[in-house]
């Protein structure tokens, strides 16, 4: 005869035997529109929604693989901006450190820009000089030219005058960028002394 403790124990067991083998039901609706039902993931559901159920048959869990993997790749991009801002609040602050050791007044920025601008500002006068010189060769080849009428020029006159052409563009093209330059200068003094205002309160 069993006893009464080990037959009520084998019926539990019994009991949870099914419920064991239910605890981790996998379902999903495979490419050919049939619902596939396992223990472990069907392979059928490989790449597609998976609904894991409990012995009642609720839905307990979800599992995306494409939810999944854009939620990674967002989640990837959300850290890879979050190491650009450190890296930029890192630079910033060193720039920072970088120009209170530089600068110790208001006025030292100044002079400094004054001495960074006096080379440029010479070149710029030089380059000036050299287009009116040139403007008044070409003029005067003009005049020379006019004296032809509807004759032809000789040909030194004319190789003369495409070559003053010439050298009239590269200096306006190089008084350009002298002026660019120039304005370069003065917009990077600019923030410089925008930047030690806002660092030391203006003092």
């Amino acid at each position: 005869m069993i006893p009464i403790r080990t037959a009520a124990l084998g019926a539990v067991i019994v009991l949870v035997a099914p419920l064991a083998a239910e605890a981790q039901t996998y379902r999903c609706t495979a490419k050919d529109g049939k619902k596939y039902y396992a223990s472990t993931i069907p392979r059928q559901c490989i790449g597609r929604v998976v609904e894991q159920l409990n012995p009642q048959g609720m839905v307990v869990r979800r599992i995306d693989p494409q939810g999944d993997l854009q939620a990674s790749e967002q989640k990837a991009a959300q850290a890879a901006k979050k190491r650009e801002r450190e890296a930029a609040q890192r630079e910033e602050q060193r720039r920072n450190r970088a120009l209170l050791a530089t600068y110790t007044s208001e006025k030292d920025i100044e002079d400094a820009r004054k001495r960074a601008l006096a080379d440029n500002q010479k070149a710029l006068r030089d380059v000036e000089e050299r287009l009116e010189a040139m403007r008044k060769r070409r003029a005067g080849y003009e005049k020379e030219a006019a004296f032809y009428k509807d004759k032809t020029p000789p040909r030194k006159l004319a190789e003369d005058m495409q070559s003053a052409d010439i050298d009239i563009k590269a200096n306006e093209e190089l008084l350009t960028v002298k002026k660019k330059e120039i304005q370069d200068i003065n917009a990077r003094y600019d923030a410089d002394r925008k930047r030690y205002l806002h660092l030391t309160g203006g003092r």
